[in-house]
């Protein structure tokens, strides 16, 4: 698919004609939201880095030279967050009950978010890394994260590796290729698993897909 993106036009040129991912792709595939606020930020790393930031608004420092597990990279650099840091202190740190302080639960769910936004739905080509711009942006005023428009932002970042990754020498591509994934199978059956279903679901579960976007089911 890569080798028929055509970065003038951002469409797939195939033997039947033009054809491109949409916005209304993203929303009915992902679920994702394709209006609302632009998903906009500094880029630079604030006054006196991102280490208070973490602390303030994460309840925990963050070391700036301790290598992770002798790979030789600390978990903050310049402006990047690792991502295999920030899963680690989860998977050590959190333990969450009915005695939960609202407080760590919230704090706890925007490092999530972190790891999901920018691990999963932007990531870099090497998936280590978490540009600080989540940082900011996610841990702010918790009630506007949802009112911005993330499928538009989602879909800008896959149009711009498919032209990255369609020129020659190009042997990686980020951003959130699940959704190129997801829309060949949709619209190019042909390339789609021959039994997306492998096994039989119970009402339960066909209930529960229902509440959930396509691209799950």
């Amino acid at each position: 698919m890569a080798e028929r993106w055509r970065p003038e036009t951002h469409t797939f040129h195939l033997p039947e004609g033009e054809m491109t991912i949409t916005l209304k792709d993203v929303a009915i595939l992902t679920g994702m939201p394709i209006s609302g606020d632009a998903i906009i930020g500094p880029t630079t790393k604030p006054e006196g880095g991102w280490g208070p930031l973490i602390r303030d608004r994460l309840g925990f420092d963050m070391p700036t030279t301790t290598p992770i597990q002798g790979r030789g990279h600390p978990p903050l650099n310049a402006g990047q967050v690792s991502v295999p840091w920030l899963v680690s202190h989860i998977q050590q740190e959190v333990e969450i009950n009915d005695e939960t302080p609202e407080e760590q639960v919230e704090r706890y769910s925007r490092i999530y978010l972190i790891g999901l936004v920018g691990g999963f739905l932007f990531p870099d080509k090497s998936n280590r890394w978490i540009q600080g711009i989540w940082l900011d942006m996610l841990t702010g005023d918790w009630d506007a994260i949802g009112q911005k428009s993330w499928g538009s932002a989602v879909l800008a970042g896959v149009y711009r590796e498919l032209c990255t990754c369609s020129t020659v020498g190009a042997k990686q591509a980020g951003a959130a290729m699940f959704i190129l994934q997801l829309w060949v199978w949709e619209h190019l059956p042909m390339f789609a698993p021959l039994d997306p279903r492998p096994y039989r679901r119970n009402d339960d579960e066909l209930n529960f897909l229902q509440n959930l976007p396509y691209g799950v089911k």
